[in-house]
């Protein structure tokens, strides 16, 4: 293990996940509602550590054996990100009570599970970030691949049980109806910016 391209690989691991977006927002409201958190952070954490092996070992195999997944997971993806936008934006418009931190309606384990691995796995800037761009990087370093993965992945574990867990320092903000409103909004807004981004082909 090389500690210096370990610790390469947790900083670009980190700096392309902090970044506000669909997988992070849904975290961050998991964490704040204190609902299967550790679950979703663990299949986040899971889900990013798979894909960035996969970049790692096989990303110039896949992109010249499958030129056409881009283009079926950039518009795939644009359009799950516009309906849970759309989602959310009508959650912001509901009461006050339904709002509220401790009276919101909660998910089952299986709902909740099914809606992060989507938010993972349907977002196409996911792969751009971990399989393709991590996976150009480690080309960078010939023999030690491993020790850059494992910092990706460390650093992939470290933001989303940070989020997750640390989301409850937040809370007292968001026994307002406001509040819930205004992170509603902001996550709908997230969503239908990336989907824009997705069509648009930046």
């Amino acid at each position: 293990m090389n500690f210096s391209i370990y610790m390469t690989g947790l900083m670009m691991g980190l700096s392309l996940i902090v970044a506000i977006g669909a997988q992070n927002a849904f975290v961050l409201r998991q964490g704040l509602r204190n609902e299967h958190v550790f679950a979703v952070c663990l299949a986040c954490a899971l889900s990013d550590a798979a894909l960035i092996v996969l970049g790692v070992t096989s990303f110039r195999q896949i992109s010249a054996l499958l030129p056409w997944l881009d283009p079926v997971m950039r518009y795939a993806g644009a359009a799950f990100l516009i309906w849970y936008g759309a989602k959310s934006l009508y959650s912001a418009l509901r009461s006050s009570a339904v709002l509220a931190a401790g009276e919101a309606k909660s998910s089952s384990f299986r709902e909740t599970l099914a809606m992060c691995l989507a938010l993972t796995w349907l977002n196409p800037h996911v792969y751009l970030d971990t399989v393709a761009l991590l996976g150009t990087i480690s080309t960078r370093f010939p023999g030690h691949e491993v020790s850059f993965a494992a910092g990706a992945m460390t650093g992939s574990f470290l933001f989303f049980f940070s989020l997750g867990f640390g989301a409850r320092w937040l809370r007292p903000i968001f026994a307002k109806p406001s509040s819930w409103r205004i992170l509603e909004t902001l996550i709908a807004l997230t969503m239908w910016m990336i989907a824009t981004k997705l069509l648009s082909g930046v």
